[in-house]
Order: structure tokens, then C-alpha cells, then sequence
């Protein structure tokens, strides 16, 4: 009798017991997982045909290598010419992975930094914050955005930009193989800050050249973040997007945001639509989803 109520305890203790949680196994990124995120990417299809012949190029190297025949030598070191908004960052990020995926660089994650996280107020302290952004770095991609800062036009003695400069392209040759840099700015201030110094202009010469986005495209972008967070364009408001946005663009100058425009317009517009549903009782899904004309704010 004791016996039997021993095994029924058992029993029960063994059918109570949690199974413990099985651990997802998530499948390793490929180069063409990384390549498809490229490829998707709204506009920018002269960085895409650019990139896919880099990539073509790279493979082609390295299978040379493997059969004993001398690669031809490369500088991997970037210039990102656009203006704000046109996805270079996203890019920047996109590149540390293929080089990861085609053996280039072991981690290939991105570091960001501009010029206040490279020159400091002080002398000698400079070097040593280059030094420190360099090492974060090592095995992957340093993006320098606004890196023309670092050379201004009307740069005085007191001036620590080019410290940072001659401290970067020393350790860019001291990790020449284990470092890719990608300098960002806007098109014109880049080209003169690349020919200032002929270090920089024989380290960088491989340029990219990021088109604002077109009217749209710029409504492509929108219209990927209404799916995203689960909105949906009535198609007036849609026409009242598509006129000025095609507005902003004919007149267009330094200023003009390109993908950042977007992502303003639409938490405004997200906010307006909540001004107008907070007064109606018994919202529905749908009236929660639709944005309509009047919710559309530019200002």
C-alpha cells in the first residue's frame, strides 16, 4: 500500500515538472541574406549595382587567392557622398556584413562616430580618442559621418581636426587588414576634404554617390512605415503626400531631409490622426488604422 502511494507521488512529481524551454535555433546570415536586405532598399539603385559589382569582384579575388594566382590590391576605404537622410549609415552598416561574409573582416560590425568623438579641446588628447575609436573598431567598419568637419575651411592653428586626420590614416596603415573606414558627407565638402590631404585622397578612392530620394520614393518610404506600424493610406491623402512631396523636392536645397523628411512627416501625421480619433467614442480597428487627408501634417 505504502509502495503504491510512493509511485503515485512519483508519478505526479515527474507529470508537475516544467519542461524545460528548447533554444531556437536561429540560421546564420548568409551574403545573399545580406545582399537581399541591400537589394530591398527603397531607390538607390546606382549604390546597388556599385555594391553587387564590388561584391562580384571580391568573390573573384578571393578564388584567384585560393588557386595560387595574385589578387589585384584593393583599398576597401570608403567616401559616402549625399546628403542627410539618404541612407548612408544603413549602407555603411550593410557593407561591414558582406566584407564579414566574404571573409574580409572577421566581426564586421559598425562603429559611428563625427568629429567630437575624434578631437578633443586638448593637445595629445586627440590621438589618443582616435586611437580608442580605432581599436572599437578593429575587424569591422569605422563611419565617420561629416567627416569634411575635421578639415574645416577656415580651420585656425588651434585646430585639432588634423591631428585626428594624421592620427587616422597612421593606424588605418598599421590595421590595414583588419580595418575599413567610410567617410560620409555632403558631396561637394567631401571632395574637398579628401583633396586636402593627399594621404586621404590615396587612401580613399572608391566613391559612392547617394541621390536624394524622389517624390516617390519618398512615398514608397511612408508608406513602409504605415505597414510597419499598422496603418494604411486613404488614397486622397495619398495624392496630398505625393504634391508635396513632389513640392519639396522641385525646391530642394542642403537642407532637404530625404528619408529623416519622411520619418517627421509621419510622427506628425500619426500624432494629428490621434487628435482627431481621441474625440470620436467607439473607435474601430479600421478608423484606427486609416489615415486620412486632414491627418497629413507637414509643419
Amino acid at each position: 500500500m505504502l509502495l503504491d502511494e510512493k509511485k503515485k507521488k512519483q508519478q505526479e512529481t515527474t507529470s508537475t515538472t516544467p519542461t524545460p524551454p528548447q533554444s531556437v535555433q536561429t540560421k546564420p546570415e548568409t551574403l545573399d541574406d545580406v545582399l537581399q536586405k541591400l537589394n530591398n532598399l527603397i531607390g538607390m539603385e546606382n549604390i546597388k549595382e556599385e555594391v553587387n559589382t564590388l561584391v562580384n569582384f571580391l568573390k573573384i579575388q578571393k578564388l584567384r587567392q585560393d588557386k595560387g594566382l595574385t589578387p589585384i590590391p584593393l583599398t576597401l576605404h570608403s567616401v559616402f557622398c549625399g546628403s542627410p537622410g539618404t541612407g548612408k549609415t544603413t549602407v555603411a552598416r550593410l557593407m561591414g556584413q558582406i566584407y564579414k561574409q566574404i571573409g574580409i573582416l572577421s566581426k564586421g560590425h559598425l562603429v559611428e562616430t563625427d568629429r567630437s568623438g575624434m578631437v578633443a579641446g586638448y593637445i595629445g588628447h586627440t590621438a589618443k580618442q582616435v586611437d580608442e575609436l580605432v581599436k572599437s573598431a578593429l575587424d569591422g567598419v569605422l563611419f565617420i559621418d561629416e567627416a569634411y568637419t575635421l578639415e574645416p575651411e577656415d580651420a585656425s592653428g588651434n585646430d585639432f581636426g588634423q591631428e585626428a586626420i594624421d592620427t587616422l590614416l597612421k593606424r588605418m596603415e598599421d590595421y590595414r587588414d583588419r580595418l575599413v573606414v567610410i567617410v560620409a558627407g555632403y558631396t561637394g565638402e567631401m571632395e574637398r576634404f579628401v583633396n586636402s590631404n593627399p594621404g586621404l585622397r590615396s587612401r580613399f578612392s572608391r566613391h559612392f554617390y547617394f541621390e536624394d530620394y524622389e517624390p516617390q520614393e519618398l512615398i514608397a518610404m511612408f508608406e513602409q512605415q504605415c505597414q510597419k506600424y499598422g496603418f494604411q493610406l486613404e488614397s486622397a491623402a495619398q495624392k496630398i503626400l505625393l504634391d508635396k512631396f513632389t513640392e519639396l523636392y522641385s525646391n530642394r536645397d542642403d537642407s532637404f531631409g530625404n528619408g529623416r523628411l519622411v520619418r517627421n512627416i509621419f510622427e506628425r501625421t500619426v500624432s494629428q490622426q490621434a487628435n482627431r480619433l481621441v474625440k470620436i467614442p467607439n473607435l474601430s480597428v479600421e478608423m484606427m488604422r486609416t489615415i486620412l487627408p486632414e491627418d497629413i501634417d507637414f509643419e
